[in-house]
């Protein structure tokens, strides 16, 4: 049984009185009606007043009603501009980003953050940026750092057909710039080069823990979450990038969107993966690779692996100018 304390019954008379001020002109022309309709029907001409009496009453029934109407049109109206401001709050959580302004996000981005999860296709800009920076900011802290990298997985041939399709079909930039054609086999060697970068810093940085997860689906858009925020590219660098802020329920609805991605491909095991020296050779590489279960196709030549280390260690920035 609900017991009214003084607090709540003080709200109340407040609230009500509030209400009275607010529509003092109907609460008058009803208190007036009341009195007069009462009078004249109470009065000692009962039969001549009767029906002025009722009608009085009648109307100061009408203003209440009016009066409560006005009252819940207030509220709807009041739900309704709650509502468009809750709308606009959430176009605010998205920012553009373009041009210069997507590697200056990337900057700010990497200078103080413990985490980075990171989806896309092979991570070209992540091994070949994004990684090393990350490294080097977290010595200069002397903190940890968590690394998540969602990729394809170069030992699927047909997500890496896929993927290298649809970077022919869209990955042209507007500048000229050629970084060469995008095929099969492109696609898994830089794959497999950003599996060998996460190992080669994972082994000389204690403080760093990488995870490498393998998606069968091939990727449109890029996630790069941090501390800071998230940023959404793409790879045709002439659309819009995103920016959304940590703290906005979008950030938060895209940490469980990464994390049911990675649930859903294979992760690699890099506690089993052999030591890389400080310029791997392609027997290291190849021990690698076979010791994570991701041995390399016996196409592959030494030639190919020595691209692979290359790619690995010395990746081309794709966004330079």
């Amino acid at each position: 049984m609900t017991r009214n304390t003084p607090q709540s019954s003080g709200r109340r008379l407040e609230d009500s009185i509030a209400w009275s001020v607010r529509n003092a002109d109907g609460v008058v022309a009803i208190g007036a009606a009341l009195v007069i309709g009462v009078l004249e029907v109470l009065g000692p001409n009962f039969n001549d007043n009767v029906v002025s009496g009722a009608t009085l009453l009648v109307l100061a029934t009408l203003v209440f009603g009016s009066l409560t109407e006005r009252r819940r049109r207030l509220a709807d109206i009041r739900s309704a501009t709650e509502g468009t401001n809750r709308a606009i709050e959430d176009l605010a959580m998205v920012r553009t980003l373009a041009g210069a302004e997507v590697g200056l996000a990337h900057e700010t981005a990497r200078r103080s953050t413990a985490r980075w999860v990171y989806k896309g296709g092979t991570g070209t800009y992540l091994r070949a940026v994004t990684l090393p920076e990350c490294v080097i900011e977290a010595q200069r802290g002397r903190r940890s750092l968590s690394m998540k990298i969602d990729i394809v997985n170069p030992a699927d041939d047909r997500v890496c057909a896929a993927y290298a399709r649809f970077r022919r079909t869209f990955g042209h930039r507007p500048d000229g710039a050629d970084f060469g054609e995008w095929t099969t086999e492109r696609t898994r060697k830089e794959a497999y080069a950003t599996v060998l970068a996460a190992v080669w810093h994972r082994q000389r940085l204690d403080t760093l823990e990488v995870d490498v997860h393998l998606s069968a689906v091939a990727p449109t858009l890029r996630f790069d979450l941090s501390d800071a925020g998230l940023i959404i590219t793409q790879d045709d660098p002439r659309r819009v990038s995103l920016y959304v802020e940590r703290g906005r329920p979008l950030y938060d609805y895209y940490v469980t969107e990464l994390h049911q991605s990675r649930e859903q491909a294979v992760k690699l095991d890099l506690r089993e993966s052999t030591p890389l020296s400080d310029e791997p050779t392609v027997d290291e590489a190849r021990r690698l690779f076979e010791r994570l279960g991701l041995a390399l196709p016996t196409s592959f030549t030494d030639r190919d692996v020595g691209d692979i280390i290359d790619k690995a260690l010395r990746a081309e920035d794709p966004y330079r100018r």
